[in-house]
């Protein structure tokens, strides 16, 4: 069983290099692109005039009521949420709703890229971004609608978790809950047209994949769950895929922030997977105490939340502090070009200090992050990817030994 498990493992690897390879060298992005695109593209705008005739009702209350939901169903607010659920005594939950939110992340922003279709047209369409996370997702490309496609995940997985383990099997409570499902989905659908975010045609996107993702996930979850808790090689077969799926992201049209918030995201996968893998028999299995029961009362919940939330901000700018530090060094041992545009400002326009043609690009190291068609890696990517992935292991191991040592 245990080499069928690494044979696996070597197989998925090894499938996503040859992926990089031939998508590099074929230009598989760009053929996609020019099949789709055009296609999106006219759909946005013969949807231009059902946007402006959603507009017609605008109002402020109903500006704040959009932008609200959108805002509890962003990636930010999971990012926030996701540690209270650990702390709360609902592991498995928690570790679930993480990988499942960072696939579709990585998914739904991948599609965004690969396509590169506009949002609709402002003006004539109306746009509201209140807030600074709905500026920069008005920076990215539009199809799917990555909130339509995160609502459906998360709150279908979430509807499914709660029916899995509740101890009353009623019609109609299950009725209630596929119909409050339903509508938050329709609300966040008609919200991100109504702000101009969307065409209906992204949205129709978001609601497809998100279902394809969800249903592929309820198949498979179980599975994942037994291979991060018991699995052989977790940690390092994690850390190989996360890498490899950094240069397997396709380059769009324009520089947009989704790579951005996917390597973001791709750390907090990494960092709970290799946390709970660590860890599972002392924090996170299924006999620790929950909340709402004697074993974990409201005030020592709180208690948690007030020594978690600036332990994990201190971890998080150590390890930026760390990476910023120590990933120079190692791309100037293995000759990696780098460049820096935002972290480092040394780094800022140059190629570690030296013109980019004085080096010598012969080493492995160097051919395997040209796989991506660049001439230069940004380190920065590697920088966030590990600031995340610091976060997110502090969240499920330093974390819980602090509340331990407390008796929290």
């Amino acid at each position: 069983m245990e080499s069928v498990l690494i044979a696996w493992q070597v197989l998925i690897l090894c499938g996503i290099i040859s992926w990089i390879m031939i998508s590099s060298y074929l230009n598989v992005t760009q053929k996609i692109r020019s099949l789709l695109q055009p296609f999106v593209m006219y759909h946005i705008g013969i949807g231009t005039p059902f946007i402006l005739q959603i507009q017609k009702y605008q109002h402020k209350y109903l500006d704040a009521l959009f932008s609200g939901l959108s805002c509890v169903v962003s990636v930010p607010f999971y990012t926030a949420f996701l540690p209270f659920l650990f702390w709360s005594g609902h592991g498995k939950l928690a570790r679930q709703m993480t990988l499942l939110m960072a696939f579709c992340d990585y998914s739904g922003n991948l599609i965004k890229d690969v396509i590169s279709a506009p949002r609709p047209s402002c003006p004539p369409v109306r746009r509201v971004t209140a807030t600074k996370d709905e500026k920069e997702n008005a920076l990215e490309y539009g199809l799917p609608s990555s909130h339509t496609l995160n609502t459906v995940c998360s709150s279908g997985y979430l509807l499914h978790y709660l029916l899995s383990y509740s101890e009353y099997d009623n019609a109609l409570i299950n009725f209630a809950g596929i119909f409050l499902v339903c509508l938050l989905v329709g609300l966040i659908g008609i919200g991100r047209i109504y702000l101009g975010m969307h065409s209906l045609v992204d949205i129709i996107g978001g609601l497809a994949l998100g279902s394809v993702i969800l249903a592929f996930w309820l198949t498979v979850h179980d599975y994942v769950d037994s291979f991060i808790i018991s699995g052989q090689n977790v940690t390092s077969f994690w850390a190989a895929l996360s890498f490899l799926l950094l240069f397997a992201y396709p380059t769009p049209e324009l520089p947009t922030p989704s790579f951005e918030f996917h390597t973001a995201f791709n750390g907090v996968a990494l960092g709970i997977v290799a946390g709970v893998q660590q860890t599972y028999y002392q924090f996170h299995h299924e006999a620790v105490p929950r909340i709402f029961t004697p074993q974990l009362s409201i005030s020592a919940f709180v208690g948690r939340i007030l020594v978690g939330i600036p332990t994990i901000l201190l971890v998080k700018f150590c390890s930026k502090a760390l990476a910023k530090w120590i990933l120079p060094v190692i791309s100037n041992t293995l000759g990696i070009p780098i460049k820096s545009t935002s972290y480092i400002s040394v780094l800022n326009g140059t190629v570690n200090g030296k013109k980019s043609d004085e080096i010598k690009q012969s080493s492995y190291a160097q051919k395997l992050f040209f796989f991506s068609g660049q001439d230069v890696f940004d380190v920065d990517t590697g920088i966030r990817f590990l600031q995340y992935a610091g976060l997110a292991w502090s969240v499920v191991d330093l974390v819980p030994s602090v509340f331990s040592y407390l008796r929290l």
